[in-house]
């Protein structure tokens, strides 16, 4: 071990286990400020799409909610124990705290029982494995240091969007009985509005006037490789231009921990453009006519719609071998599974007769079926807010 790395591992231990629960137990002698509801940001500096439907419903019933960013990988170490301090002494005395991400810092402390914390998590459905269901694969940790430094103690509640998700998020969180529940996932109520729809179609002219009186495919990939060296396979813009012009046109839209991509070449800019930037993920999925994606589980979202997928999978082996899944990916995925560019190519060309909306549509009564416009309702409801 270097020794930059034992100078990370002696910090980790001071600050998860001495430094922070003692600040908590200090701040939790005052009493729980009855009402006060905090939404956490872990990674994100604003409110993130899991959050905002929430946000907006607590306040139009009576609660004034607040937002606390600790800006986990954006700060230095410094600056992100002051955040995590700052943080702690704040929900220490709150009634409510949502958190839409895994974290070691509300899981470093004996929560008070006058506190729920309420994990709203980012993804739908259940497709590639992650928490304690990647112990000792190569993307996860060792399973002794997940139980030395917890990301998921504490939650009160966790709502997935089916019945059906609750096993895996049960595998990978380690929660007691009733912890998991099926309520729904709040950002996608969303899709059950018009007005937002109708605003995320103008969003996409206003970006891509191109797009104006075409079919649009949603490139949409994960990524690959660690958070802090993300990497994400790019479409064949010659290729896809080529065949595909006429019809269509491409939007990309990569994750969030991708922060290097190459542009779209000039002379395709008619017929591709990266909207990562300026449309969120939500937004795009209710204008777009096909989605090419490959282990993301914006596919759940994406079968709200009962639209084509198709899935670009030349990585298929190599990723589950890093990541595993909950499923046999290729009996779960409702369309087809490609290894080439090719391939997708002539899925789309085809996809009048070749789209099968039967699978999209179990699909989704499978792993959605809490997802039906009511999710944020039901989530607060629960919790008596």
């Amino acid at each position: 071990m270097s020794v930059k790395q034992t100078v990370k591992k002696i910090a980790r231990f001071l600050s998860l286990k001495l430094v922070l629960p003692a600040v908590y137990r200090r701040a939790a002698r005052k009493p729980v400020c009855s009402g006060r509801v905090i939404f956490l940001e872990i990674s994100a500096d604003h409110l993130t799409d899991s959050f905002g439907l929430l946000f907006k419903a607590v306040r139009q019933r009576g609660k004034a909610p607040e937002l606390i960013c600790i800006h986990d990988g954006s700060v230095s170490g410094v600056q992100y124990l002051k955040n995590c301090v700052r943080m702690l002494r704040e929900i220490a005395v709150a009634e409510v705290v949502f958190i839409n991400e895994a974290s070691n810092v509300t899981s470093c402390v004996k929560l008070r029982s006058q506190t729920k914390l309420i994990q709203t998590w980012h993804g739908c459905g259940a497709f590639k494995k992650f928490g304690f269901s990647t112990a000792e694969l190569g993307w996860g940790i060792s399973r002794k240091e997940m139980e030395r430094y917890p990301y998921y103690k504490n939650q009160w509640l966790v709502s997935v969007s089916a019945p059906e998700a609750v096993r895996a998020y049960q595998d990978a969180m380690h929660q007691p009985p009733g912890v998991i529940q099926p309520l729904g996932v709040s950002r996608t109520d969303v899709f059950f509005d018009k007005t937002y729809i109708r605003a995320a179609r103008e969003t996409l002219y206003g970006h891509f006037p191109q797009a104006c009186g075409k079919k649009v495919i949603l490139y949409a990939p994960t990524f690959r490789g660690t958070q802090k060296q993300a990497h994400t396979l790019q479409p064949d813009y010659k290729a896809f231009a080529e065949a595909l012009a006429a019809e269509y046109v491409l939007v990309e839209k990569h994750h969030p921990f991708v922060r290097k991509v190459q542009k779209v070449p000039e002379q395709y800019r008619d017929f591709a453009r990266d909207l990562t930037g300026e449309m969120d993920i939500g937004a795009l999925l209710c204008v777009s006519d096909i989605c090419i994606s490959d282990y993301s589980s914006l596919v759940f979202e994406y079968a709200l719609f009962e639209r084509p997928m198709v899935f670009y999978a030349p990585d298929l082996q190599q990723y589950f071998d890093e990541r595993g899944f909950y499923y046999d990916y290729e009996t779960l995925t409702p369309g087809p599974v490609c290894v080439t560019q090719a391939q997708v190519i002539d899925y789309i060309k085809n996809v009048d007769v070749l789209f099968e909306k039967q699978r999209v549509v179990d699909f989704k009564q499978r792993f959605m079926s809490a997802c039906d416009g009511h999710a944020t309702e039901r989530i607060l409801d629960y919790i008596g807010l």
